[in-house]
Order: C-alpha cells, then structure tokens, then sequence
C-alpha cells in the first residue's frame, strides 16, 4: 500500500513540475495581443491587428507539412542560415490549408514590419495580414487530424449559431513545442468572419 502511495504522490509531482515549467516557459513567448469581442466557455470572437509572417507552404499531408516546414523557419529566425540578428520567437506557429498545400507561419514580433525584417532565403517568405476578426475555438491534447477536425467542426457550428459568416479557411494554431504534455498544450482552430 505505502509504494502505491509513493507512487501516486510522484506522479502528481512531476504532473505539477511539468505544469510549472510550462507556465514559466509560456508565459515569455509574445503572442498576438488580439481584443476579445465576445468570449462564450472555449470559444471567442477576436479582433487581430495587422500581423506580419514568415511563412513556408508544403505540399502532403497536415503532419508532415508542419514538420517539414519548421526546421526552415526556424532556421530563419534564428539567423541558422543568414547574417544579421535573431528574431524572437512568438507563439501560435499557424497552419492554413491551401489546395493541396499547407501555408505554415510564425507570426513576427509586435511593432516588426517587411522593411525591418531580414530577408529569408530559400522557401520561406515574408507577407502581411490585414487586421481581421477571428472566431477561434481552444482545446488542449494531441495534434491529430481528427482532433483538429472535430474542432473545426465545433467551431462551424459556433459560427452558425452566432449568426457570424466565415470569409476565409480554417485555421490550426499551435502554442507548444512537442515536448510540453497533450493536456497542457494550447490549441486552437480560427476563421476569419465578415465584420
């Protein structure tokens, strides 16, 4: 009984270690600081500002474009395979499908615009996003097709019931690097709606 006690109380410790580490990493990565125009449990209405991105599109499937486009925008904003300085690094890497291609992009710091960044090399592109309003949905755990997809279909029906009319494509927003646990990571799926 007493090692089934120990082994309880270690696994609640390294479950709230893990959750400290992770609030203390999270809480020092910039994120976009959107208005909240409506909140309802998991899901929001937001209003973004103008956003700039470094982006890598990659053909296949979901999984396999995040990674293959990671290590080069990675390499971009820490200057791996360019002269000049590094470029903090921000949270949620996005991912947008487009045809038969997936557009991955890290959102560039507040107050950084195309003429001050460096420019990329190889595939990775720098574009701006006009300020738009987003409904998002939140949800923690795996990134898996399904779970993406079942929060993609949450989020329509979110939509539809707030009688808002999408004008754009479904949007996956990560928050974490793989090593923080499924149940602690923040995930989101986005879509821009008409104002």
């Amino acid at each position: 009984m007493n090692k089934l006690v120990i082994g309880a109380a270690v696994t609640v410790g390294v479950v709230v270690l893990a959750g400290a580490a992770w609030a203390w990493s999270f809480r020092n990565i910039e994120t976009p600081n959107y208005t909240v125009r409506t909140s309802d449990g998991d899901f929001e209405l937001r209003d973004y500002p103008k956003l700039v991105l470094a982006s890598f599109d990659a053909a296949g499937d979901r999984g396999d474009a995040v990674r293959r486009a990671f290590s080069p925008l990675a390499d971009y904003i820490f200057a791996k395979k360019r002269s000049g300085e590094k470029i903090a690094m921000t949270a949620p890497v996005t991912q947008t499908p487009d045809a038969d291609n997936w557009t991955v992009s890290f959102i560039m710091p507040a107050g950084r615009t195309l003429d001050d960044l460096p420019d990329p090399s190889g595939d990775v592109t720098l574009g701006e996003v006009e300020p738009r309003r987003m409904a998002s949905f939140r949800f923690s755990g795996r990134w898996t097709d399904a779970r993406f997809a079942e929060a993609s279909d949450k989020l329509a029906a979110w939509v539809a019931s707030q009688g808002l009319t999408p004008a754009g494509e479904i949007e996956f927003a990560y928050y974490n690097d793989p090593f923080v646990p499924p149940f602690l990571r923040r995930n989101e799926v986005l879509i821009e709606v008409a104002r």
